[in-house]
Parts: structure tokens; C-alpha cells; sequence
């Protein structure tokens, strides 16, 4: 091959590198539930439940007693409670109590299929045993 040929060659594959644009990294995978540790959920997160009109706010933070257990705050909009989370085998469990000795409500979720470790679905039982599917989101952050 001629150092012309080799030249050409050259060319030819960084025209066509060039036409072909930059390369692009692919998305990262949304990760699987074993995959997911309970850290990985504290933060803030937008609860809406089935039979409730407005959404409420979730605050879950490491809990400073039970490594791998969270414990945080559910703000109603008129009321807060203290909870207590846990994730374990792909299931979450929330416990509210109403007056920080008693459970309140219990509730039961998983990762939402498409939600990308950023949605959770469930039921939540109260202590009456009245129960409301509900949806936590992460909250859409700027």
C-alpha cells in the first residue's frame, strides 16, 4: 500500500468519524431493586394517595440509631408525623405514627416498572385498617 493509499484511507475514516457526529454515551440504566440500598431513598419525596385531593411531603433521612433504616418526616399540609423506612429486598416499608409511640399507618411499596428508582407504589394501611394506594415521586428538581 502506498503511503497515497494509506492517506486516503485516513481521510475517508475521519471524514466519515466527523459525519457521524460526536459520540454519544448511552443513559445510564435505571438501576434494578436489588440494586438499591435504603440511603439511596432518603431525601425528599411527593406522596400522593388515591383518596387524598392534595399531595404531601416526605423528608427521609438515615436514621441515627438503625444503620440502613431511615427515619424522617410526612408533612400533610396541616399536620407532620414522625416515620420511620426501611428498604429491604426490594420492598419498601414506612412506618407513621401520630404520636411518636404508636403506629399510625403502615406502608407497603415497590419501584414503580418505569419509574427509574424514582417512583415508588403501594398501599398504606392505617391502624383502622383503612387502606389508599399511594405514588411517591422524587419532586422535579431546576
Amino acid at each position: 500500500m502506498t503511503i497515497a493509499q494509506v492517506l486516503s484511507q485516513r481521510l475517508l475514516l475521519c471524514l466519515a468519524l466527523g459525519w457521524m457526529g460526536p459520540i454519544q454515551s448511552a443513559p445510564p440504566a435505571c438501576p434494578d431493586a436489588a440494586d438499591i440500598s435504603a440511603l439511596q431513598l432518603q431525601g425528599q419525596w411527593r406522596v400522593q394517595l388515591k383518596a387524598q385531593a392534595h399531595a404531601w411531603r416526605l423528608e427521609l433521612k438515615p436514621h441515627p440509631e438503625h444503620i440502613g433504616s431511615l427515619r424522617g418526616e410526612l408533612d400533610t399540609g396541616s399536620q407532620r408525623f414522625a416515620v420511620v423506612a426501611d428498604w429491604d429486598d426490594g420492598e419498601f416499608t414506612l412506618e407513621e405514627s401520630h404520636d411518636g409511640q404508636r403506629i399510625a399507618a403502615t406502608w407497603l411499596g415497590k419501584l414503580s416498572p418505569n419509574g427509574c428508582a424514582q417512583t415508588l407504589m403501594g398501599e398504606r394501611e392505617t391502624a383502622q385498617g383503612v387502606t389508599d394506594s399511594f405514588e411517591m415521586r422524587r419532586p422535579v428538581t431546576k
